[in-house]
């Protein structure tokens, strides 16, 4: 007799692939899923491989648009990056993943879901904050913190350790080797509204893409060409133990580089002093897996607002690992180059900036006569 049905987020490798024969040993009907977020993937070999191991069923959905538009888009107004470093892709698709992986259960009448996360890692967290969040009375299996089937599986140890050890340089998917990209730059013009690239231009090609998908497809594509985005960083995670992350996003990492020369340009400086705080915030929400809790959700609100006056264009040049701005333009630009210049005095009297100086001198001068 079945204990239910249980649909696994399923990755078609070997860990996944355990746990589904596994869940049917235990007695449950399994549904397989399987998100394609724009990795590289077979997908027809890891449906027919979910088949033939015994799934009920296996689905498998494209979710890129919607990762681009409701999760890196916002990623990108934030200014994400978790501890100065990790642009968060493997985090950001989490709640991606899981929101199809809910959906999916409901439709199904799905009692359990189930996923292969490690028992000391972050997706854990991520994958069943997300599930719990979006489907309050599910119950979620996660075979790799019980006994009976971590004991029974130990050949990953061994390759666990070994990736821990060694970082080769085929270890990376999307970027090549800066040394062996191209030998002449790919300039680019990015157009951005509201904090989002609604265009890119390829400025040799002549050529250009506007859908959220397309754009974000073609910088990873420059980007990995020209060995932009690689990074291999100590991180620490959620649950208290720092860990080790080789990552690559080169798309983000040019999109990255454009928004902030374009948000500098057009944002007022107390509120972006104030924004720069929330997309710290954001980016340890995201990060620990609460993407679906009130506070992130009034954190994106919050920096989807700063962004209304974020609109313009940035030029930018993709060469050997780097990306440099070249120029920006926008309607909404607080630049005013008369007002800087040491030629023209403007709409200023250099006189006001002795008070200035003397005002906030005060406490400083104050605490010296304490000190002394």
């Amino acid at each position: 007799m079945s204990k239910g049905t249980v649909v696994l987020a399923y990755s078609g490798g070997l860990d996944t692939s355990c746990i589904l024969v596994w869940l049917k040993e235990q007695g449950y009907d399994v549904i397989t899923f399987l998100a394609n977020v724009g990795q590289d993937e077979d997908f027809k070999a890891a449906k027919d491989k979910a088949e033939t191991l015994g799934a009920k069923k296996v689905f498998i959905e494209d979710v890129r648009a919607e990762f681009v538009e409701d999760f890196i888009w916002p990623a990108l107004q934030a200014n994400a990056i978790y501890e100065d470093r990790y642009l968060l892709g493997t985090a950001i698709a989490r709640p991606c993943i899981a929101r199809k992986l809910v959906e999916i259960a409901r439709r199904e009448g799905a009692q359990f879901i189930s996923h292969g996360a490690t028992g000391k890692g972050n997706d854990q967290i991520r994958f069943e904050l997300s599930c719990y969040a979006l489907y309050p009375e599910v119950k979620v299996i996660a075979p790799w913190r019980i006994p009976e089937f971590y004991n029974r599986f130990k050949g990953r140890k061994d390759l666990m350790e070994y990736a821990q050890q060694h970082a080769p340089a085929d270890l990376y998917m999307m970027t090549k080797n800066p040394e062996d990209s191209p030998n002449s730059a790919d300039v680019l013009e990015i157009e951005f509204k509201n904090g989002v690239p609604i265009k890119v231009v390829d400025v040799k090609q002549g050529t250009s893409k506007s859908s959220p998908l397309d754009i974000f497809s073609y910088l990873n594509l420059i980007g990995g060409n020209h060995g932009v985005g690689r990074i291999d960083i100590v991180e620490n995670r959620f649950i208290g133990m720092k860990s080790r992350g080789i990552y690559e996003t080169p798309g983000g990492t040019i999109l990255l580089k454009a928004h902030l020369d374009i948000e500098t340009f057009t944002m007022d400086k107390e509120v972006r002093r104030i924004k720069q705080g929330l997309g710290i915030k954001f980016s340890e929400l995201v990060y620990n897996g609460f993407w679906y809790s009130p506070e992130c959700e009034f954190v994106r609100h919050c920096i989807n607002k700063s962004q209304e006056n974020v609109e313009g264009k940035v030029q930018l040049s993709i060469f050997k690992g780097q990306v440099y701005i070249l120029g920006r333009e926008s309607p909404k630009s607080l630049y005013n180059e008369e007002l800087v210049s040491m030629d023209v005095q403007g709409d200023y009297d250099p006189c006001d900036a002795s008070g200035f100086i003397r005002i906030n001198a005060v406490r400083l001068r104050h605490r010296a006569k304490l000190s002394s």
